[in-house]
């Protein structure tokens, strides 16, 4: 679920040229219309008549203009990197491109922002942004759950956790993708000006004041593209293809022919997961899956998930989506009545039909597009709960791992 935290016991103080009311959204040529507008639109319109405290919103340019956005529109920004000297408050929407580095003078302002005591928040792969500027090392942080991998992967020292739509961490915030900015931008005006405020702003926007559940209903079965040329690529598919069946972290390992403590490291170094980690997560959506689209019972999931036990199940279901098996499908299909005469061939092209001599095969589940992710697990042992290894989940949420 979300991230909600309370400012850390060291929260920076503003400098003397700043304002905490004053918010700066940095854009940079090749960004998102639709992640820039969402900062634009939260602090920039006066909404004072409907009880929303008014934000002075300062637009930046990172970088020469015009800059070029989504639909090959041209934009040029009213200020430069020079008017993030007196923001509170500085945005980074989704950055263009998660291979390519930010330009160094925003990332100066940024960290010098930072150090005067000011919030910054990345929305989407913004992230990528301020994790170039040094602004995550050691902090807990998300991202759109596409990138996470990468993001894990590019900057060790970040615990990325890609399941939360956005995390808190005092003076550093992050969200997952596009809408996520909208719950994070949400959240910054609950936290400044208290929960009537936020609602207000809400109903403006007609949205809900704040989304439960995270990023996990819309994980899929995506590895880095740079797994697909490496030998663990097999390794994995096997894994994708054999979920009903029993096995651990050992038997991947052994499949290719590494020991269990390279075969992690290089498991790790290739998706910016722990093998044990994703093999549950994976597990859990294919779990997922079949609840929506089967009218197996929970045990019968259970048994074609690869897991020991229905207990097994209920817990690392509950721990990963908030809720347990029985009460997910009972919400999924309240909310789609409607069945999808085509779903039982969709989901015959992803699950591998297992069934045994009169055991009932998938239905037509309700419609709409489920998480298309499955994988597999080791079971009976506890989760990690941070998306890579090593990094235990904060004993408060959004707050920093304590060691």
């Amino acid at each position: 679920m979300s991230q909600d935290s309370a400012a850390p016991e060291t929260a920076r103080k503003l400098s003397g040229r700043r304002r905490r009311e004053v918010v700066a959204v940095l854009l940079f040529s090749g960004g998102p219309i639709f992640e820039s507008s969402i900062p634009l639109s939260v602090f920039g319109i006066d909404r004072q008549d409907a009880g929303v405290p008014r934000y002075r919103l300062l637009v930046c340019g990172g970088e020469d203009g015009p800059l070029r956005t989504t639909g090959g529109l041209e934009l040029t920004t009213p200020y430069g990197l020079e008017a993030i000297s007196r923001a509170g408050t500085v945005v980074v929407p989704a950055w263009r491109s998660i291979t390519s580095p930010p330009p160094p003078e925003a990332l100066d302002a940024l960290r010098r922002a930072h150090e005067e005591g000011a919030r910054i928040v990345g929305l989407c792969t913004g992230a990528f942004v301020l994790a170039a500027a040094g602004l995550l090392d050691g902090r807990p942080a998300t991202t759109h759950w596409m990138y996470a991998p990468t993001l894990a992967k590019r900057y060790p020292s970040v615990h990325v956790d890609p399941r939360e739509l956005f995390v808190d961490d005092g003076d550093v915030l992050t969200s997952a993708g596009t809408a996520a900015g909208i719950d994070l931008c949400l959240h910054i005006v609950r936290t400044d000006h208290g929960t009537e405020a936020a609602g207000a702003l809400a109903r403006r926007l007609v949205v809900p004041p704040r989304r439960t559940g995270g990023q996990e209903r819309y994980l899929d079965r995506s590895l880095p593209e740079e797994i697909g040329s490496d030998p663990l690529a097999e390794v994995v598919s096997w894994a994708l293809e054999h979920l009903h069946e029993q096995f651990d972290v050992e038997t991947l390992a052994a499949r290719a022919y590494m020991s269990r403590r390279t075969f992690d490291r290089r498991f790790r170094s290739l998706t910016g997961s722990a093998p044990l980690q994703w093999l549950i997560t994976q597990r859990v959506l294919q779990a997922q899956r079949l609840l929506e689209t089967s009218d197996y019972s929970v045990d019968e999931v259970a048994g074609r998930c690869g897991f020991r036990s229905p207990v097994a199940l209920r817990g690392h279901f509950r721990r990963q989506l908030g809720s347990s098996p029985a009460a997910y499908r009972a919400a999924y299909r309240a909310r789609r009545p409607q069945s999808d005469p085509d779903r039982t061939s969709i989901l015959e092209s992803v699950v591998p039909a297992q069934a045994g001599p009169g055991a009932r095969r998938p239905q037509a589940g309700p419609g709409g597009h489920s998480a298309m992710a499955s994988a597999g697990a080791e079971l009976g042992k506890p989760a990690p709960e941070a998306y890579a290894a090593g990094h235990g989940r904060p004993s408060l949420p959004g707050q920093r791992s304590v060691p």
